[in-house]
């Protein structure tokens, strides 16, 4: 996994500074499966380094971490929001080692009222929880909860031409939509040196196109073992620990969970 320079302090820091409770949310411009894959991942490597993590499924579509984990079927936090069940009711324990909840379980829209309960209860479930990571879908309008707005966005891009230019569309989109601000970018199935070459093309047109900082979060390379992991129905960091891809993602954990713990972390990083 890559370190890159960083050489946008001010993104730096306020991407790492983060809010309270710390809420995560990716955005992808590749193939669904490798989104979720990634994020079981993120969520079992989290876990593993003893972080309390929940990840929830904010898609719209039938294809998000929830049902890559097979927790889809159950009850969501729009039914927490409805008054048809409790919190504890909606939070499932997976064994990878961390908590999924689904937040509208393919309802694509709300009203004003169903809106607002919806992102008070999500806010009570964020402040129960160390981590949240949340696996989002962005249609270029709005988010389904507020925060998610304000939290930290990181957008997953591959080395594909494809990939590149949808991220950088979707991080028009969200300039656009949010407002100047940062976005990092994980960029996964590639090596070093091709995930530098994307994050630094990305990173240049951004700036000079849309006067917006984009954040390394470094990258994680093509693995057959975690396909392998994925079979077995297990993370790549349990079953596979020493693959390259299990060093990639305890990398990545690493650096989301000292950016939530230290505050005061961002004022040790130069420009």
């Amino acid at each position: 996994m890559t370190s890159f320079n960083f050489d946008q302090a001010e993104g730096l820091r306020r991407m790492l500074a983060g809010p309270r409770p710390r809420i995560v949310t990716f955005l992808s411009a590749t193939p669904q499966d490798d989104k979720g894959s990634m994020l079981v991942n993120l969520g079992a490597s989290l876990a593993r380094a003893g972080n309390d993590v929940l990840l929830v499924d904010a898609c719209a579509s039938a294809h998000g971490v929830g049902s890559r984990l097979g927790v889809d079927n159950g009850a969501s936090l729009l039914d927490v929001a409805r008054q048809q069940c409790g919190l504890n009711q909606v939070i499932y324990q997976v064994p990878q080692g961390f908590g999924v909840v689904s937040m509208t379980r393919g309802v694509r829209s709300t009203g004003p009222d169903e809106t607002r309960r919806l992102a008070k209860a999500f806010d009570v479930l964020a402040k129960q929880t160390g981590m949240v990571i949340v696996d989002g879908e962005f249609d270029g309008t709005a988010f389904p909860v507020p925060v998610m707005a304000s939290s930290e966005i990181v957008v997953q891009v591959s080395n594909s031409a494809t990939s590149i230019t949808n991220a950088y569309a979707m991080i028009k989109r969200l300039n656009m939509e949010l407002g100047r601000r940062p976005f990092g970018i994980l960029v996964t199935g590639a090596s070093e040196a091709e995930a530098r070459v994307v994050y630094d093309n990305m990173a240049q047109a951004a700036s000079r196109y849309l006067a917006v900082n984009l954040v390394s979060m470094g990258s994680v390379p093509a693995d057959e073992y975690l396909q392998r992991a994925a079979r077995l129905g297990r993370a790549v960091v349990d079953a596979f620990p020493l693959a390259g891809a299990s060093v990639a993602f305890r990398e990545l954990a690493g650096r989301l969970a000292l950016a939530g713990s230290h505050s005061g972390m961002a004022g040790r990083i130069s420009a």
